[in-house]
């Protein structure tokens, strides 16, 4: 027998309020206490206190490095540049991600070649990955997106065969493992954001992990200049130490790495909580018509790491060609926070396809290479089609069952009830998603 959905009249799904089971970042006492103590005794510019969440964030990480930023985009482009991306080179990245993952290489001279992402795991596609490989080729960002890792074995495979460098985003997956390792510390380097947003929340910072102390250093002396000294082994290095050799000042805030300092111990726990409530989540609407868990296939050797923007997959097909946005609109009716879409594919952006950044008389996205690698509207459909298959599912902090159970069963009533809202489908509009998205890095 049909429910009446509450979009036409009949009583929502959700009725518990939900109380703190949504709210982020958790702060406690001993984090407040840990900021405010940087704040009396004037240390907020030092690094002392950064030097210490360094070395405990890299034997969490298990890389012989990490280097703190003062964003998460900025350890992405410190990543890049310590992998030696250049004037004139090309590092492959997928579309369907925020653009920190790709644009810092403008200001490295380099470019960006766009890559297809797995309709499933919405992680970039190992064998299409492979194909936009050139001698120019530098690196490959490598995103674990939502969360989901990312098939490391495969990438890590071509990249070594090809003699490419891998550079792991990690920002939305700190913690999540794949081949029994975690991630961040498969890959040659690895970048991750730490703002306020992301599971792994101190305020506003970033973090880069490495091996290899060469990368390190490199990553050092592009925004590190009162840490670009005698330490510096790298013999190329050398001759520069003093200034930073970007231009740039990417030292953290002190107040952030004490707060990361807390927030780092008690992670493991509050992330082993987050995957309890979100696969309680998708177990309860495992069979549910239309809809699947964006989440890695079980004993698979891969887990999700913090669930960051928890998204799920949408297959229309099952549910009558209903739109993902009247879907969404249904769900959210029920009293369950829902919404199509995510990043929309950064090729279709003006900004890496005509914007000419630092007039250089074309384009910025060509200005150093040999050929026109633009990716026109059509020219990655897997791409393309993802904001409409995709929709966000809530993110929930703590395994209360009956809550969690209350906006499982939204979905469920609506992709049970579906024939109910053909009629009224108004289809989806030009655009789904949007380029941030997410929370800023």
């Amino acid at each position: 027998m049909a429910e009446k959905l509450a979009v036409l009249g009949g009583p929502k799904a959700v009725q518990t309020p939900a109380g703190n089971i949504f709210d982020w970042p958790i702060v406690t006492q001993e984090a407040e206490d840990a900021a405010l103590g940087v704040l009396r005794r004037g240390a907020m510019s030092g690094t002392d206190v950064t030097k210490k969440f360094e070395d405990e964030y890299a034997a969490w990480q298990g890389t012989k490095y990490a280097l703190a930023f003062s964003t998460g985009t900025a350890a992405l482009q410190g990543a890049m540049y310590g992998c030696g991306v250049r004037t004139g080179d090309e590092i492959i990245c997928p579309s369907v991600t925020y653009w920190a993952s790709a644009m810092p290489v403008f200001s490295l001279g380099g470019t960006v070649v766009f890559a297809e992402v797995d309709p499933d795991t919405l992680c970039i596609d190992p064998k299409d990955l492979e194909r936009r490989i050139t001698k120019r080729t530098k690196a490959i960002v490598v995103v674990h997106y939502c969360g989901y890792p990312a098939p490391m074995a495969e990438i890590m495979e071509i990249a070594n065969r090809r003699k490419i460098k891998v550079i792991e985003d990690v920002s939305h997956a700190h913690g999540g493992v794949s081949g029994g390792r975690k991630l961040g510390s498969i890959g040659h380097v690895s970048g991750m954001s730490l703002m306020s947003g992301k599971s792994l929340a101190i305020g506003e910072g970033g973090m880069l992990c490495t091996d290899d102390r060469e990368t390190y250093e490199y990553a050092l002396s592009l925004g590190h200049y009162e840490r670009f000294g005698a330490d510096i082994q790298t013999e190329e290095l050398k001759q520069f130490l003093g200034l930073p050799i970007g231009g740039y000042k990417y030292r953290m805030h002190q107040c952030s790495s004490a707060v990361g300092r807390v927030q780092l111990k008690d992670y493991d726990a509050r992330n082993a909580e987050i995957l309890k409530a979100m696969n309680y989540f998708w177990d309860l609407l495992d069979g549910a018509p239309g809809i699947r868990a964006h989440r890695p296939p079980r004993g698979s050797g891969a887990e999700m790491g913090g669930w960051y923007a928890a998204h799920g997959l949408y297959r229309a097909e099952e549910l009558g060609g209903l739109s993902i946005t009247r879907f969404c609109q249904a769900v959210a009716a029920e009293g369950c926070s829902t919404g199509p879409g995510c990043n929309i594919p950064l090729h279709l952006h003006p900004v890496f396809n005509t914007c000419d950044i630092y007039g250089a008389g074309k384009p910025t996205r060509i200005a150093h290479s040999r050929r026109d690698l633009r990716q026109p509207p059509g020219s990655l459909p897997v791409s393309e089609k993802i904001p409409a298959m995709t929709y966000s599912v809530p993110w929930f902090k703590f395994c209360r069952q009956n809550i969690i159970e209350e906006h499982a069963n939204a979905f469920r009533k609506v992709a049970e009830n579906y024939k109910l809202l053909l009629d009224s489908d108004p289809g989806n509009p030009p655009t789904l998603g949007g380029w941030h998205f997410f929370s800023h890095r």
